[in-house]
């Protein structure tokens, strides 16, 4: 009889194929770099699927979360122009994911994908009363790799809490803005509907919900930019 090996934690990838250029026959993906992350951070698994519309999306995630952990984070890796991830509202994917938070033990949702971060009205909404502590994205289109990277920073931090740590806000601040402090704030990571060059701390957004009674979700990226400053103190110490 084959053993069950089981881990704490785990991220679950939902990935549309990306084609950055002509030749991208499903070549790109973010599963190397997650893969990377969690075999640093040990005892976590990593599920990955494709989806390429709403349905298979959710066929994707309910594929996705037959199994319950300690901490799990889903990443959503696809393109996103508007209110739109691959061409399925933004609204209508995270009420998906809420379904699943309380059995699956969802705490995080990455959106690794251009310009649907700015929905911080619908993120609030949409985890409002789930079992998801946070959600991080981005306000502007977004360099593919610089992104990846960055996602991959924040999810690692993010999977390091337990419920106890949840119930801090200013210490869900903190590890986000710790994940954060690799990368320069003033980096142009993109550009905003009409073309202009957009810097990091103008794009990226957070909503962050603390575990506990009148906690509610509230964007918190003006909190973590200024904690952001402190580590730079710090490291240049």
């Amino acid at each position: 009889m084959k053993r069950q090996h089981k881990s704490n934690r785990a991220i679950l990838v939902l990935e549309c194929p990306w084609e950055l250029d002509n030749d991208d026959s499903n070549r790109s993906s973010v599963l190397p770099f997650v893969e990377g992350i969690a075999k640093y951070a040990g005892d976590t698994e990593v599920y990955h699927a494709n989806f390429y519309d709403k349905s298979s999306f959710k066929k994707a995630l309910a594929y996705l979360c037959k199994c319950r952990f300690e901490s799990t984070v889903v990443y959503i890796a696809a393109h996103g122009y508007k209110k739109k991830i691959a061409g399925i509202d933004i609204f209508d994917l995270l009420l998906e994911i809420g379904k699943y938070s309380k059995s699956s033990n969802i705490t995080g949702i990455m959106l690794g994908s251009c310009f649907v971060g700015k929905e911080t009205t619908s993120i609030q909404v949409c985890i409002e009363g789930t079992n998801i502590k946070w959600c991080a994205g981005y306000a502007s289109s977004c360099e593919w790799l610089t992104g990846t990277m960055i996602d991959c920073s924040i999810m690692a931090a993010l999977l390091e809490l337990d419920d106890e740590d949840f119930g801090d806000r200013e210490n869900v601040i903190g590890e986000l803005a710790s994940a954060l402090s690799p990368f320069s704030k003033t980096f142009v990571i993109g550009d905003d509907y009409k073309g202009a060059s957009v810097t990091l701390e103008d794009s990226i957004q957070f909503v962050v919900q603390a575990t506990g009674q009148g906690n509610r979700a509230r964007t918190v990226t003006e909190d973590v930019l200024d904690a952001y400053e402190f580590f730079q103190e710090y490291e240049s110490a």
